[in-house]
């Protein structure tokens, strides 16, 4: 970053956090009252609003780096477009809080990605503001693009604006709109928010009025008229064409952008609210695709952010004036990722095959020292997940053992690939499924409730469900001895603290075990729920003299039909329960393998309802579920009720 950056930030940081004053901002309920501002007082405001910012999710926890970032841009956008008129739609959503702040929910930013609470992300029942709900990356252009071609379809004058980060420029479907929205004239912005990139070097003075030039409405009339005159004389048309784009492709990366059909504009600075201000309402006046690339910094304005943004992306409870203070590791308790990270090392030391892969989750999915070691065999290919499955696929055809670590959530994004590329062909990939079941705070956007659903139903793969640390390990050891597609799905956080051992063995196919030998009522708990069911088996043994059999399943697909039909002939009821959605889940295929077999012991399935479930502490969400162990003993009480009095 420039130092120009490091002096503008200079003021900001020596103020004492905790003791500013929000006299501007607590004038601003919405983009309206934010709009009768005069243009000197908006620094003031971007000062307050990020102090506010920093004040605000040291209390709730959050995104706070890219938060920071985007204060400057935020403001300019809603000073300049008439919001909510006007469509701005946000990429992710992790830098969506200054917006959240100017658009009415300063005081409701307290209930922070809480029960009951405000989500982390835009949210279109939240706010008129939030045009487009967004979790996942690179979606936005594609929205925009759809709200500004039903803008002029309507004959409405609505502008329509895109604000993506270069992160989530590296999926595809960005690119895939970009492709489209440059063959067409509709009036549509992108922002490119770039923190991240090299070409950051250039912004600077003659950048920045090189931005407020191009973007000038003399610079966009000259640049027609001169096209209409030299039209009759092509050579000259086409040496004019090359000219601009050879001096313009001298001093912005814009050549790309330009190719698309977009007019380029930038790089500038992204905190410099003139330039910012100035150069939007030029664009806003501006006819068909426009690209603008601004620069920002991630943690702008906090110290401790801008020197590591990484720790300062997703953040708990912390003290804004000592910042985040690691704690001594005093977890006896490994969670599944970092299970996940220590088998990978381990297998990677026994076969040079092994591959790791991830689309931009490193840190997330437990592979920050599987990269430092073997940094020939990791590769992180961006935010472009339908790419790392069938990049994969490759790796596996030519002989590799790739695995691909990747959020349950994010798998969703990949299915087709999958199916294609992996299932069709019965390649040998791992898929090493991360937060599967329900992740608390960042809410439906990203829980995994549907990937049990989603896999069992796809020939040749086989899906895995472990109920401890150790049969993790133990489950992605016995993956890696396949000759075909493999799913090991672990939830967030830690497990019941199983030690995991640090020899490796194969589980045999398709098998479950029997934990509790009871009579009457079987409990079969996938992964997860095994740990819930014992207890809930405890508490109807001790308080209802229910002797009752619990069963690890282990395996959604194969699923252990054998052990299935031996306790169907002791057995009267069978209770499943897993944290996926019931719809089409591991429960679903134990009542085909009953259906199948004519078999006509009472099915009791638990697990999520159908319906996206928000944001809250994950204890308390599987409770309201009925999945916790009164939850799955209250529901067994009442199907034996029901059983009883129908008798």
């Amino acid at each position: 970053m420039s130092k120009a950056h490091d002096v503008d930030s200079h003021d900001l940081l020596s103020l004492e956090l905790g003791s500013a004053e929000w006299s501007l901002l607590e004038t601003i309920n919405t983009p309206d009252a934010l709009r009768q501002l005069e243009r000197k007082q908006l620094p003031q405001l971007a000062q307050e609003l990020r102090h506010f910012l920093i004040d605000s999710v040291s209390k709730t926890g959050g995104h706070l780096s890219s938060n920071l970032g985007t204060i400057e841009l935020t403001i300019a956008l809603h000073y300049i477009f008439n919001t909510p008129h006007d469509k701005l739609v946000w990429d992710v959503g992790h830098q969506t809080y200054a917006h959240k702040i100017l658009t009415g929910r300063r005081e409701a930013m307290k209930t922070l990605r809480m029960a009951g609470g405000i989500s982390g992300f835009p949210k279109r029942e939240e706010s008129v503001y939030d045009a487009f709900g967004t979790a996942h990356s690179s979606t936005s252009i594609s929205a925009a693009l759809g709200m500004a071609v039903a803008a002029q379809l309507s004959g409405s004058n609505q502008r329509s604006v895109a604000i993506i980060g270069d992160g989530a420029m590296s999926g595809g479907m960005a690119f895939e709109a970009l492709n489209n929205a440059g063959a067409m004239s509709t009036n549509l912005l992108v922002v490119l928010n770039d923190n991240d990139m090299s070409i950051s070097r250039p912004v600077g003075a003659l950048n920045n009025y090189l931005a407020k030039l191009l973007s000038g409405r003399f610079y966009s009339v000259m640049r027609r008229s001169s096209e209409k005159m030299l039209k009759n004389i092509p050579p000259v048309l086409e040496f004019a064409k090359r000219a601009e784009e050879h001096v313009k492709g001298m001093i912005t990366p814009g050549t790309l952008f330009e190719e698309f059909g977009f007019n380029y504009i930038g790089p500038i600075d992204g905190h410099d609210l003139d330039t910012l201000i100035t150069t939007l309402s030029n664009i806003r006046e501006l006819e068909g695709p426009q690209f603008l690339h601004v620069v920002t910094q991630k943690g702008k304005g906090y110290a401790q952010a801008e020197a590591d943004c990484l720790l300062y992306h997703g953040v708990g409870k912390f003290d804004p004036v000592q910042g985040i203070i690691a704690k001594p590791n005093n977890e006896s308790k490994p969670s599944y990722t970092q299970v996940f990270g220590t088998w990978l090392c381990d297998m990677a030391e026994q076969d040079k095959r092994v591959v790791g892969i991830t689309p931009a989750m490193c840190e997330g999915s437990g592979m920050v020292e599987y990269a430092q070691r073997f940094p020939d065999r990791y590769f992180d290919v961006g935010i472009a997940e339908q790419h790392a499955l069938t990049f994969a696929a490759g790796l596996a055809c030519e002989g590799m053992k790739p695995v691909v670590a990747i959020y349950s959530t994010f798998l969703q994004r990949a299915y087709d690939q999958l199916i294609h590329d992996i299932a069709i062909q019965n390649l040998p990939v791992l898929l090493a499924i991360d937060r599967g079941g329900l992740v608390g705070a960042d809410g439906a956007t990203h829980a995994g409730s549907f990937d049990l659903s989603f896999l069992r139903c796809i020939p040749n793969m086989t899906v895995m469900t472990p109920a401890d640390e150790n049969e993790c390990r133990q489950m992605l050891y016995t993956a890696m001895q396949m000759n075909s597609p493999t799913a090991v799905r672990y939830p967030r956080g830690t497990g019941p603290g199983v030690v995991p051992v640090k020899e490796m063995q194969a589980l045999p196919i398709g098998r479950g075990e029997i934990r509790r030998k009871g009579k009457k009522v079987a409990i079969l708990a996938f992964g997860s729920m095994l740990a819930p069911a014992l207890l809930a088996a405890e508490e109807l043994d001790e308080a209802d003299s229910l002797n009752i059999t619990v069963v690890n399943m282990r395996f959604v697909k194969p699923l252990d039909t054998e052990l299935i039909l031996q306790l169907a002939q002791t057995h009267e009821l069978f209770v499943t329960v897993e944290e996926n959605t019931i719809q089409g889940g591991a429960g679903s295929a134990v009542a085909k393998c009953l259906q199948q077999h004519e078999l006509h012991n009472t099915l009791l399935q638990l697990g999520l309802p159908d319906k996206f479930l928000e944001q809250g502490d994950p204890a308390k969400m599987l409770a309201a579920c009925g999945l916790d162990a009164a939850g799955i003993a209250a529901s067994v009480r009442h199907k034996i009720k029901a059983q009883n009095s129908a008798g």
